[in-house]
């Protein structure tokens, strides 16, 4: 008794491929990559002054072999993240340039111990499935940018991770320091710690690296998750349907780049869409129509029965305030209720510019509630409510039953002190605190309990050797 939440009837869909397979024919998409425009020429596509087109049929030779699931692992080698039917994970946005402040409440320049900060509270919520490359490290060389993220959350976490890389030649590295972390490159294929965002530039355009990017982790047989990015209104057709449609056509151009270098290798229909706003000129991930066109795609992706990502759980706001936790709380909803099976997002503010520890710990909260709602109504063996009324009759002294004991726990969600639910006599006495007073305490003490991985001095050694050597090109 799970509720699901639908955007569009099965014939829309069917409506919304078949323009899809129409525009990659006819109008084609751009291509930069000159390896990606050899796999697509030699499998019959015809590519005439850098735009590709292919037809209805060798995409669909290239969805047939595309992964129904997978799953991403653990640094024990335990599989946590499961990309596969309605499943739901969450992970922290990824690639902000700043963090929020939690003293100040000022937007500054992210460093390496913000992420570290941040790798930590993640690794310590079990709401968070897997971690992210969560911010940009301005401390750190720029040529090493992507690879540095990663290297310091290999070092502080054991969870999978949600990373990507943004040049051609930045993912050999990022691939090879994953490959120290699970022994060789054919253990990291065989059990997968990280999946790449590859991201797709609207309209219709795959750049040279994030095509090299596809067909490099293709034949890796590392996880590929294509972050479409249609911008209702602006790099994309103004109604929600037809950016449905463009991020379809983005995605089903990816698959199959991606099968043709290695048929077989896992990928995820994935996104992060956003409506343009006329009045501010700005991209709002908070919207509810930002929501709407995640929740659509991933009925398309599901549909062909393709593991779903998308963008949510983020806000606007600048600051941790109502209007973060009702874009964050809301979007968090529509996408667990639609089945994406990963959401990003949590702890973003801004336009996902910038991160906030304080956030990502409330938004653990919101995600629970998801979760909880998610799992639906359990039913008992016997009666619903016959049985229980037998044994208290109409005293109504349901607090002495045994089985309101056992199962309440099961029932309910119960929140970590983030939420008040205390009298308001209680509420004054503990110091009158908001819900961000109580989310820094809880952050504070999350760190206070986090304990670093024990990772040999062999790793650590082979990390270094990574970095030098992507430092020396």
């Amino acid at each position: 008794m799970k509720p699901i939440l639908s955007i569009l009837p099965v014939d829309l869909i069917d409506r919304v491929l078949d323009e899809a397979f129409q525009l990659l024919n006819n109008l084609g998409f751009r291509l930069h990559d000159a390896e990606a425009a050899h796999l697509l020429v030699k499998a019959g596509a015809k590519i005439e002054a850098e735009v590709a087109h292919i037809s209805e049929d060798l995409i669909r030779r290239s969805l047939a072999s595309v992964p129904k699931k997978f799953e991403l692992f653990n640094r024990q080698g335990d599989p946590v993240v499961h990309y596969s039917g309605d499943e739901v994970q969450f992970d922290p946005g990824s690639c902000a340039v700043n963090v929020l402040d939690p003293i100040t409440k000022e937007h500054r320049p992210s460093q390496s111990t913000d992420l570290i900060q941040i790798v930590k509270v993640a690794e310590m919520l079990p709401q968070i499935s897997a971690q992210s490359t969560a911010v940009v490290c301005h401390d750190s060389p720029e040529v090493i940018g992507d690879l540095y993220r990663l290297y310091l959350v290999l070092q502080y976490s054991n969870k999978p991770i949600v990373t990507g890389a943004f040049t051609a030649d930045g993912l050999k590295p990022m691939l090879n320091l994953l490959a120290v972390d699970a022994g060789s490159p054919e253990a990291l294929k065989k059990k997968p710690r990280a999946i790449f965002d590859v991201c797709p530039s609207p309209p219709l355009y795959w750049t040279d690296f994030a095509a090299r990017n596809l067909v490099d982790l293709a034949r890796a047989g590392v996880p590929a998750e294509m972050v479409s990015m249609p911008l209702a209104g602006a790099t994309a057709p103004v109604t929600l349907i037809g950016s449905v449609v463009q991020h379809a056509a983005e995605c089903l151009a990816g698959i199959t780049i991606h099968q043709l270098a290695s048929p077989g290798a896992p990928i995820v229909w994935g996104g992060a869409p956003a409506i343009f706003d006329m009045r501010s000129g700005t991209t709002p991930l908070g919207a509810i129509e930002t929501a709407m066109i995640v929740a659509a795609y991933t009925q398309v992706g599901k549909s062909l029965g393709l593991p779903t990502h998308g963008y949510m759980c983020a806000s606007d706001s600048k600051i941790v305030d109502a209007q973060a936790g009702l874009e964050s709380g809301m979007t968090a909803l529509i996408g667990s209720l639609a089945g994406v099976n990963m959401i990003s997002g949590a702890g973003m503010l801004d336009f996902l510019a910038c991160m906030s520890a304080e956030k990502l710990v409330i938004d653990a909260e919101a995600i629970a509630m998801t979760q909880r709602l998610a799992r639906g109504v359990t039913l008992p063996r016997d009666s619903l409510a016959l049985s229980t009324f037998a044994q208290t009759g109409l005293a109504g002294e349901f607090l002495k039953l045994q089985e309101t004991r056992k199962l309440f726990k099961e029932e309910q969600y119960l929140p970590s002190k983030v939420i008040d639910r205390n009298s308001i006599r209680a509420w004054e006495q503990s110091g009158k605190t908001d819900a961000f007073e109580r989310a820094h305490q809880r952050v504070e003490d999350l760190i206070d309990q986090y304990q670093q991985p024990e990772l040999s001095s062999h790793t650590l050694k082979e990390f270094e050797k990574v970095l030098d050597r992507a430092l020396q090109k």
